[in-house]
């Protein structure tokens, strides 16, 4: 069995509902239908604000009654509060938003868990030859200080860890070990001493056992890749995407008290299936 096929499985047991705000886009409505068709999961609309949703903004996020009305006019806000009073189980947005949006409203509507600094994302790649790996942050912060990476790969390596069953993390440079110095270098250096795992690496030290015996630094099975900035975790993605055609599923954010999936504004129909069925793996 496959591990998307795992995933599926888990998601049906859940027999969970998640609310898709952005029905309106015929690439969601299709998804919605084979969600329900396939028993992934229940798809729910919308629903008219409610005193309990006020109180998720005035108590939580300590703002006034009238301006917490207002800003659960937002189809995003108002379905991050559905997920946050229990209507349902989580969120599922963002062909037509922007991720900057997304976790506005899902910080706003849901909130972090306790102790997370930041909230991050992560795809989940699938090559054809089923190979799976958890590629982080590729979508949410620019330029982590050494604290938030390490935070990042805690929390890629929990993900992964549910998802694949196992993790090995990298934390990627220009450099491996001790070998090439600079801000960004020990920027990697930092975190990984502070998160326990292995960097800075090279992606081919993270990638090959060959190589990695030959620098010393770790075994070269990495399947969980952080990168240093979004820059680089962003092209990484995109390249391997397109010239390796995996299947990019995501980016599904990490660190919130309920699931939420921040989809590409490029997701097709299967995507937001697939990332439907990650998400709702992972809670």
């Amino acid at each position: 069995m496959s591990v998307m096929e795992k995933i599926l499985k888990s998601a049906r047991s859940k027999k969970a509902s998640v609310i898709l705000p952005e029905l309106d886009d015929p690439r969601i409505k299709a998804a919605a239908d084979l969600l329900i068709k396939e028993e992934i999961a229940e798809p729910i609309s919308l629903v008219d604000t409610d005193i309990d949703m006020v109180e998720v903004l005035v108590k939580a996020r300590g703002v006034k009654e009238n301006i917490a009305k207002r800003m659960l006019a937002k189809p995003l806000i108002r379905s991050a509060a559905m997920v946050a009073t229990g209507r349902a189980d989580a969120m599922i947005a963002g062909v037509n938003s922007s991720t900057k949006r997304v976790i506005e409203a899902a910080s706003l509507g849901i909130g972090l868990k306790d102790s997370v600094l930041i909230p991050s994302s992560f795809f989940l790649m699938v090559f054809s030859d089923r190979r799976e790996m958890v590629f982080a942050d590729c979508a949410v912060n620019l330029a982590p200080n050494a604290e938030e990476l390490a935070e990042i790969s805690k929390a890629s390596a929990i993900s992964a860890k549910t998802l694949l069953g196992t993790s090995e993390v990298a934390l990627l440079s220009f450099s491996t070990g001790n070998s090439g110095s600079g801000s960004s270098v020990d920027l990697v250096r930092e975190a990984a001493e502070l998160s326990g795992f292995l960097g800075p690496l090279q992606a081919d030290s993270a990638l090959n056992p060959e190589i990695a015996e030959k620098k010393g630094l770790g075994a070269g099975r990495a399947n969980v890749l952080i990168f240093p900035d979004l820059n680089a975790g962003n092209i990484a993605y995109k390249l391997v995407q397109e010239l390796a055609g995996a299947q990019a599923i995501g980016p599904i954010l990490q660190g919130f008290r309920m699931p939420v999936c921040d989809l590409s504004r490029g997701a097709t129909i299967d995507d937001v299936v697939a990332a439907t069925a990650v998400t709702l793996a992972l809670v």
